[in-house]
């Protein structure tokens, strides 16, 4: 093949990917790559535009709200204007004065939540209403999530409404080993006990202990096949509990109401701040009620509820959790502080260096 373009263009070797035309999808105001423990130069530096492939790339803007755009007719256009613009000020750090990375930002009334005590209880209520009446039907969960910075406010939020769940429920216990490449003799076996290996929770993997019901919300943790729309981050609601085989109906996209089969997998831990490697043997699924912001990304919802018991803490965290609803009316943020004392702005983060060379 290589042999085949340099006949065509016999200077390909000499151009970026051989000369052929690449597309890249993104945007600078989402999350940037994770570095962990990393600066903030660290992640500016991950950026693709810090590559030296950069300048051999040409931008191609879009200017328009896709999701906003979706709107049913009859909708105020000027407020959903209003709220595009209101989110991509957001993104930009435009909004709340100087921003020199992080700024406190004043939230709009309308969009704001009140609590009365225990915020989860507030925050589910406003997004999954039904739930609050013992209607747990599953046609009514499309389109629906919590979203928030942390994952174990993410879990809080998962465990209520697990318990809000009216039915019979299953546990699945992962099987968990240490990596044999890491395995180090008599001593780490001593120290990385099945107990210990039980107890990690780490992003992207999915728990110990995963208890599951006829009719809960999960999502997919890996890519199983694309052609079904099994990837990761598809979301399901869980049909059948079986031994060896979980069956759940697809919610959305083009192949919304499949009925699929996932299997337990394999699943070792990407994150690098783990000192060793080990494994679990689980299925790929968590509750998906709530999901942190990060794993949010390329969701569109039609209702959002926000809760901010810690603000965010990275670039465009803030920006996407705004942006992944479909109308004005579907977003509703709820912000306290570790005493439930609500409150009216958050940070803001935005590293502006990003968008120098854009």
């Amino acid at each position: 093949m290589r042999d085949l373009l340099r006949f065509k263009n016999a200077n390909s070797a000499e151009h970026t990917f051989g000369g052929k035309t690449v597309v890249f999808g993104g945007d600078f105001r989402q999350i940037l790559p994770v570095v962990p423990k990393g600066s903030r130069q660290d992640i500016v530096s991950a950026t693709i535009n810090s590559s030296y492939l950069w300048s051999s790339c040409k931008v191609l803007r879009l200017t328009k709200n896709l999701r906003l755009n979706r709107c049913m007719s009859g909708t105020d256009m000027k407020r959903v204007e209003d709220f595009a613009n209101w989110i991509a000020s957001i993104g930009d750090g435009t909004v709340g004065g100087q921003n020199d990375g992080h700024v406190e930002i004043d939230i709009p009334r309308e969009i704001l939540l009140t609590s009365n005590g225990d915020p989860i209880t507030n925050i589910v209520a406003s997004t999954f209403p039904m739930f609050m009446s013992g209607n747990s039907d599953p046609s009514l969960l499309e389109g629906q999530a919590i979203l928030a910075p942390t994952l174990d406010v993410v879990n809080s939020i998962n465990e209520y409404m697990s318990d809000l769940h009216i039915g019979d429920s299953r546990t699945y216990y992962s099987c968990d080993s240490v990596c044999k490449s890491d395995s180090n003799g008599s001593l780490l076996d001593e120290v990385h006990t099945p107990e210990f290996l039980n107890g990690i929770r780490a992003s992207g993997v999915p728990n110990h202990a995963l208890t599951l019901k006829v009719g809960s919300l999960v999502m997919l943790l890996r890519n199983i096949d694309h052609s079904l729309g099994l990837c990761n981050g598809t979301r399901l609601v869980v049909t059948k509990l079986a031994d060896h085989v979980i069956e759940g109906k697809i919610m959305s996209g083009n192949n919304a109401g499949t009925k699929v089969l996932v299997p337990r997998m394999t699943i070792t831990p990407s994150d690098p701040r783990l000192p060793f490697k080990f494994q679990r043997k689980q299925f790929p699924l968590m509750l998906s009620y709530a999901m942190t912001i990060n794993k949010s990304q390329g969701q569109t919802l039609s209702h959002v509820g926000l809760l901010l018991k810690k603000p965010v803490f990275v670039h465009g965290q803030l920006y996407v959790a705004a942006s992944r609803v479909s109308n004005p009316d579907g977003l509703k943020i709820l912000i306290c502080n570790d005493s439930n004392n609500v409150g009216t702005s958050t940070t803001n983060v935005v590293y502006h260096e990003v968008f120098n060379n854009v």
